[in-house]
């Protein structure tokens, strides 16, 4: 019957099941980045239609087509990477002869200058936890730690007693890829760091051993969940609330030490960043705040 007909599912459907259980079965990806794949190539399959295979063409059509969806550049390049993963399976598996996706540039990131604090805003930060309570005295070392160093907070809860050299004043952290790195700690940090392990430490482990330099009052590691918490609760106190994230103090340290006179390069290795163009992102928060000095303090701004 007329009403039972359905259209032909496109031909490159086969590719993708094939694609998507060589990365359950062979990757073993979770399920959540499983689902964003599956969900990338749903969109992708239905623009093509019975377009198969692509070429680099037909590719940045699609692109353009995500870019008048309203997608962010963050998105679409994260479509873009599924694509390349795809096609470089295909490439293998003998499927495809070339990747068309291998010529395409993958749109800028960034778009929006990430959020940091000034530097009253970070005094009021550092200053906000209770230093005649042990967590008190451990939050204040975490929070002038983070803000010395530029970690992130995944590295920041894992740093060990044994990383960090209070008399050479560097720490040793282990950053993505396993990359490790000494990052110079300053005297304020130095110093917040010694008070917690006088006073606040030991009170918390009750004589319980522990390799992690920050602990809760269980004796544990601290997690990056609960560092996030605490966070929310002292920006919530001080009234630096809006989207204030463990990020945003990283994001603070980069710009600071930039705004000081820091090189672009001491300041990618500080952060742990493999490609020196993620940190010129920070090059962008400079030009954005001197473009405001000069439109506000220059008589023909």
């Amino acid at each position: 019957m007329l009403g039972d007909r359905t259209e032909p599912r496109p031909a490159v459907s086969p590719q993708i099941q094939a694609f998507l259980q060589f990365c359950r079965m062979e990757k073993g990806l979770s399920a959540n980045s499983l689902s964003a794949y599956s969900s990338d190539l749903e969109r992708f399959r239905n623009f093509l239609g019975d377009r198969w295979p692509p070429d680099t063409e037909v590719l940045r059509r699609y692109l353009d087509h995500l870019y008048g969806a309203g997608l962010s550049s963050r998105s679409i390049a994260r479509h873009l990477t599924t694509l390349r993963n795809l096609f470089g399976f295909l490439v293998r598996e003998g499927s495809m002869a070339s990747d068309p996706s291998e010529h395409l540039r993958a749109p800028r990131q960034w778009q929006t200058i990430p959020k940091f604090l000034n530097l009253q805003q970070i005094e009021q930060l550092i200053g906000a936890p209770d230093p005649t309570r042990p967590v008190g005295l451990r939050d204040r070392a975490m929070l002038q730690l983070l803000y010395a160093t530029g970690l992130r907070v995944s590295e920041l809860c894992r740093v060990g007693i044994s990383d960090l050299n209070l008399e050479l004043g560097v720490l040793r952290t282990m950053g993505k890829g396993n990359k490790q790195r000494l990052v110079p700690v300053g005297k304020d940090a130095i110093r917040a760091v010694r008070e917690y392990l006088e006073s606040g430490r030991s009170v918390l482990l009750k004589r319980r051993a522990s390799r992690y330099l920050f602990v809760t009052g269980r004796g544990g590691c601290l997690t990056r969940q609960a560092f996030w918490k605490l966070l929310a609760g002292y920006g919530r106190k001080t009234g630096i609330f809006h989207g204030l994230t463990p990020h945003v103090l990283r994001h603070s340290f980069a710009t600071h030490l930039l705004e000081g006179g820091a090189d672009l390069r001491s300041v990618q290795l500080m952060l742990g960043h493999a490609d020196i163009s993620t940190t010129q992102i920070y090059t962008h928060v400079m030009r954005s705040r001197l473009r405001r000095v000069v439109e506000q303090h220059h008589p023909r701004g």
